[in-house]
């Protein structure tokens, strides 16, 4: 029964998070290529698939049946859709009664000062404690 339910969940996640799901379109697949077989008797199955996936979206009589095959399309089953609420009152003006001072202070890189704190202490050997 665990097994069951186990092949049941994952089938389940790659049908609807993965373009597994695009496999459920192989019907329309074997009908287009009937259509496409009476049309041309020729064609293989091969060739027209060759045709479909090969040669780009080409804008013919049967472009729209073309679209429904299968990985023709990238459906947007996995992303995710993220909603947040803005808060009721939001203000972003500076309130009058506070004082903004800016302070510019220099910043210098002294070689003694960095090297031995964290480059060095990178390439020492594991010490046992």
């Amino acid at each position: 029964m665990k097994k069951i339910v186990a092949i049941l969940l994952i089938g389940t996640y790659l049908f609807s998070s993965t373009e597994l799901a695009q496999l459920l379109k192989l019907p329309v697949l074997v009908e287009h290529y009937k259509e496409h077989k009476l049309q041309n008797p020729t064609i293989t199955f091969w060739g027209f698939l060759n045709l479909h996936y090969n040669n780009g979206n080409k804008m013919d009589d049967d472009y729209d049946k073309d679209m429904k095959l299968p990985f023709k399309t990238v459906s947007d089953i996995a992303s995710s859709f993220v909603s947040s609420v803005p808060p009721s009152t939001f203000s972003v003006a500076p309130q009058p009664d506070l004082e903004y001072t800016i302070i510019k202070q220099k910043y210098s890189y002294s070689s003694n000062l960095l090297l031995p704190m964290f480059s060095a202490s990178i390439w020492q050997p594991p010490k046992y404690c």
